[in-house]
């Protein structure tokens, strides 16, 4: 970065020099505030203002008093889409041609968007902005999450002063895994004690706004809100869910024929635009049993209950924003990720990460549980048949490239006395890359050339600015052309013509071996779009030669940004991650008190013979109480404490069953080593046992020791004290420990599982 010139003079004392300050940046004359609300897996037809009869009335207010867009399209995924709405230019360009989680390597795929492309906080920080990010982040690899690793691609390393929000794609909605700025934090408030991730996210956005304005009443601010909504768990207040008991009674069909009608009417989406018809995996609802229906109402009760909860938080911030007297001059953008998630199964999902560990909860055990469903002992997510309405009228969903899968919601609101056509909607073509340019439009100033003396790359964005005033709706659409691909799926829009290719994620096991279908095996098909806003009319044999041309512009456009190699393997990225830069060790000690450790750089114990070794110090006449090591949390995970004076361990497989070893004799004061040990045989087990200074106090065998993740929510090895909900049952999280921790070591004696899902797979087929 080339040396500021020095303005003043400088002489050789104070008489003969005359001072100077380099100058600080401003914004142009009147620039606006600029909020950018990014919604979690909430599909095209989930929003009251896109069709939905569940209330959202914050944000369908927004869009009468602005603009709706019909033809919003975004990647298919969380962090690609966020790389594309903060860099302007397309997702695999940017690293991000999956989630940060999901890395491999190829430069599409590093999971790191390089500096050449700047993000939207630093060009409107270089321009005098204050810039704030509050809620879910996912653009920093999965092992760049902790407290030892580089915070380069955190977000107070991307251009914006303040963070408050979790990394990772989820986290518990009760008792998350928080980051602020650059350190781990735990939540301020209990679950006992109605805390909720929205309303303290909405909390801590309203604190950095109010301290700004404390301090400076004109600096625009520009902040890039994410709630956790609506990705699963789909966690929401009792009470909340009790508002929607019943509403979901008709089930998934009725609700989405009715939702069309209400789009149509609205026009929402353009006249003739059929319905696309239910995929025949998606099982009609009225052949479900009673069991089955129960369920799945419970289900979506608590999804929308989390929407409209949600719905309500950013409704306290835009108060907030309005009670400041900034609502006047403040630009509102509200896009969603990506379509609705699909991850829950074909009947809905208790835990998310079982499915990872072949052992997903049937409808008998969840069934059982169903008052657990939307509270802090569940990771809900509902079945297809609510993703498939909640695209409505689109098919196929999240992580896919057929419009339910990028086909989003987007609300753009003006300053009054703006460009913006009041409760208008539009059927231009945009994209996610779209929105950098036009907040660059809106509030005046350029891409720059450089940012930081780092040369910037062209954008992929065009700015739909234009289409937002009174006679937007005539003006022809500008983004001619965009590609996607996502997790193998591919398509091409071009000129209202589009051609997609479906392909499933990987890789497939037959027999516990790999199969994966080659790519061009693949068949594309096509749709005129322009007319066909729901792909109903597959045209490709009708006519051939678009299709080659399409598939041919997909291929130049592929090797343009980073797409190849085309790679399918989701769980292939998981067992084998990239290499890890640090000396090999068989021995992790931890220290009490510390942040958690997140998972992926934590010891790797699952299904593989360890030992946990702590030694402590009791005060004399204490009955020592307390976690001394743990991982997880109720969704998953494991617990060395002592609990009435009495060692125990507890090894919860993801909130379906607990191991408890536990020891009869009570620890007195003084130093003492406890230790749990486990021996891996050869199934998903072994044997256990519990030691207190060397004897052996308690054994049992684990049937099923983790395999493949203990929870999906974030939370790693604790020392001293659990996150919560708690691991075990009998005491509450933190639980911290009375006594003293001396030292406290995991070692490994067993070999790394080094592909779990194959393992589990083949030992499922033997039994």
């Amino acid at each position: 970065m080339a040396q500021i010139e020095f303005g003043g003079r400088i002489g050789r004392d104070w008489r003969d020099s005359e001072p100077w300050w380099p100058p600080v940046p401003k914004p142009p004359e009147g620039a606006p505030n600029v909020v950018l609300v990014v919604l979690d897996d909430v599909g095209f037809a989930q929003l009251g203002c896109y069709g939905s009869d569940m209330d959202t009335p914050v944000l369908d207010g927004l869009a009468d008093r602005g603009v709706r867009l019909s033809n919003f399209h975004t990647t298919a995924l969380c962090s690609p889409t966020r790389a594309c709405v903060l860099t302007g230019r397309n997702h695999h360009r940017s690293a991000m041609g999956r989630v940060a989680d999901l890395a491999i390597g190829f430069p599409g795929y590093w999971g790191k968007p390089p500096r050449e492309n700047g993000y939207l906080s630093e060009i409107l920080r270089a321009h005098g902005y204050a810039t704030y990010a509050v809620g879910k982040w996912h653009l920093t690899p999965e092992d760049e999450t902790n407290m030892a690793a580089s915070r380069a691609t955190w977000p107070l390393g991307r251009g914006f002063d303040r963070w408050y929000g979790f990394h990772g794609g989820e986290t518990h909605q009760f008792m998350p895994a928080l980051y602020h700025d650059n350190h781990a934090i735990r939540p301020p408030r209990s679950f006992e004690e109605g805390y909720h991730l929205s309303a303290d996210l909405a909390d801590h956005a309203i604190e950095f706004l109010g301290d700004l304005r404390a301090v400076d009443v004109d600096q625009p601010f520009f902040l890039y809100f994410c709630t956790g909504a609506c990705h699963s768990p789909h966690h929401a207040p009792a009470e909340w869910i009790e508002r929607y008991r019943g509403h979901f009674a008709g089930g998934w069909d009725q609700w989405r024929e009715a939702t069309y009608a209400r789009q149509l009417e609205l026009g929402m989406i353009p006249a003739g635009t059929e319905l696309s018809p239910r995929p025949p995996w998606v099982p009609a609802w009225d052949t479900l049993g009673d069991r089955e229906r129960e369920l799945a109402e419970r289900f979506m009760e608590c999804f929308a209950a989390y929407l409209s909860y949600t719905d309500a938080q950013i409704g306290r911030l835009f108060d907030f924003i309005d009670n400041l007297g900034d609502a006047e001059n403040t630009v509102v953008m509200v896009v969603s990720d990506n379509g609705a998630s699909s991850e829950g199964g074909k009947e809905g999902s208790i835990n998310d990460i079982r499915l990872s560990n072949f052992d997903p909860a049937g409808v008998s055990e969840m069934y059982r549980r169903i008052d657990e469903i939307g509270g802090p002992l569940s990771h809900n997510n509902y079945p297809w048949g609510w993703t498939m309405a909640g695209n409505t009228p689109f098919k196929r969903w999240k992580r896919e490239v057929h419009e339910g899968g990028v086909a989003d919601p987007c609300i753009v609101s003006l300053p009054s006395g703006g460009r913006v056509a009041t409760g208008g909607i539009r059927y231009q073509y945009t994209h996610a890359v779209d929105i950098l340019p036009t907040v660059l439009e809106l509030v005046g100033v350029s891409a720059p050339q450089e940012i930081d003396g780092i040369s910037q790359s062209h954008l992929d964005g065009t700015s739909f600015a234009y289409l937002l005033g009174e006679g937007g709706a005539d003006e022809p659409g500008r983004h001619v052309t965009q590609h996607f691909e996502m997790l193998g799926s591919r398509a091409i829009y071009h000129d209202g013509w589009k051609a997609v290719a479906f392909h499933p994620v990987g890789p497939l096991y037959d027999d516990g071996l790999k199969v994966n279908a080659p790519f061009d095996d693949d068949v594309w098909e096509l749709y005129h779009v322009a007319e066909d806003h729901s792909e109903v009319h597959d045209l490709a044999t009708e006519y051939p030669d678009k299709v080659n041309e399409l598939v041919e512009r997909w291929w130049d456009e592929a090797r343009r940004n980073d797409v190849l190699p085309l790679d399918n393997r989701v769980l292939e990225a998981i067992a084998h991650p990239k290499p890890d830069h640090r000396r090999p060790r068989h021995t992790f000690r931890y220290f009490p008190g510390g942040a958690q450790v997140p998972e992926p750089v934590a010891v790797n114990v699952r299904n593989r013979s360890h030992a946990v070794t702590v030694t402590i110090e009791v005060p004399k006449g204490v009955v020592p109480n307390g976690v001394l090591l743990a991982l997880g949390s109720a969704l998953g995970g494991w617990s060395l404490h002592l609990l009435d004076g009495h060692i125990r361990y507890v090894h919860n497989l993801y909130g379906k069953t607990r191991s408890v070893l536990h020891a009869d004799t009570v620890v007195g004061s003084g130093r003492h080593t406890v230790e749990f040990a486990f021996e891996k045989d050869e199934g998903l087990g072994g044997p256990a046992k519990l030691l207190y200074d060397g004897d052996v106090l308690a054994e049992g065998v684990i049937d099923r020791f983790t395999p493949a993740g203990f929870n999906g929510v974030g939370v790693g090895v604790t020392c001293g004290y659990e996150w919560g909900p708690a691991v075990g049952e009998g005491y509450t999280a933190p639980f911290p420990f009375n006594g003293t921790i001396v030292r406290a070591v995991v070692s490994t004696t067993g070999p790394v599982v080094r592909d779990p899902v194959l393992e589990v797979a083949a030992i499922l087929a033997e039994q």
